[in-house]
């Protein structure tokens, strides 16, 4: 679905992207507008994460468009550049340096990217280390820390560079289960804040919480969209109907 609105966040106009003969993505259409909260599912191999990584330029397309912040993405670097400095994204796994204190890998990117002043870029990180509720880590290295800790770290991290936009791809699939509440949680904090979010996610209890609008995919194309009372109450899709049968159940 496509809107022309003033305030899109995230444009994708008929994005395809494809291996050799296999089409993972096949004319993705989608309008995400500033402040909303959008959380995407499917079955794994539908595009979900593919589609979330050609917002940032992670992943090349070779179909369409994806216009982020009014900027038409393309490979060149320096648009590339301007694009992911408003846009944080979040891993499956948690790629913090492991050579690094948890106050250094915050405060990288805003020294180097931002070129902020180191005791700014310590004011920031320990202002968003704050917000994700373990300040009394600064001092620490990865490797001290549980999965969870390190997820909200990498939240932060990403918090630092003042983004616009916020990407989640399967954030807590590399959790041990009691430590995915403390990261859904913190995620629930942004999005209170109204912040741009698009997560990909199994946890439907969350996204039941914080999404203003539900994305479905499957094969590749988005099969269906709905605010949240209505996607899980009165899926219109067979395909829809049959995915939520499995994961609800």
């Amino acid at each position: 679905m496509i809107e022309h609105a003033d305030h899109a966040a995230i444009t994708i106009y008929s994005m395809s992207k494809w291996f050799g003969t296999f089409r993972v993505l096949d004319g993705i259409d989608l309008t995400v507008r500033e402040g909303e909260r959008i959380v995407v599912c499917g079955p794994s191999g539908s595009g979900k994460s593919t589609m979330i990584r050609c917002i940032n330029g992670l992943e090349p397309f070779n179909e369409g468009r994806v216009v982020v912040n009014g900027i038409d993405l393309t490979s060149k670097a320096r648009i590339l550049n301007s694009v992911r400095r408003n846009v944080g994204m979040v891993f499956q796994q948690f790629n913090l340096f492991p050579h690094l204190t948890v106050l250094e890998n915050c405060t990288l990117a805003p020294r180097w990217v931002h070129k902020v002043s180191e005791r700014e870029a310590e004011r920031m990180a320990l202002h968003y280390l704050e917000k994700v509720r373990i300040p009394e880590q600064a001092d620490k290295y990865p490797r001290q820390l549980s999965g969870g800790q390190q997820q909200r770290v990498a939240i932060a991290r990403s918090l630092c560079v003042k983004p616009r936009i916020m990407l989640f791809d399967e954030p807590t699939s590399s959790l041990d289960p009691e430590m995915v509440k403390e990261v859904l949680d913190t995620m629930a904090d942004l999005a209170q804040d109204g912040m741009t979010i698009v997560c990909v996610t199994h946890e439907m209890g969350f996204a039941r919480r914080i999404a203003d609008r539900m994305v479905f995919m499957d094969r590749g194309r988005i099969v269906e969209e709905a605010p949240p009372s209505d996607f899980f109450s009165a899926p219109r899709h067979l395909r829809t109907q049959q995915f939520l049968e499995q994961i609800l159940n």
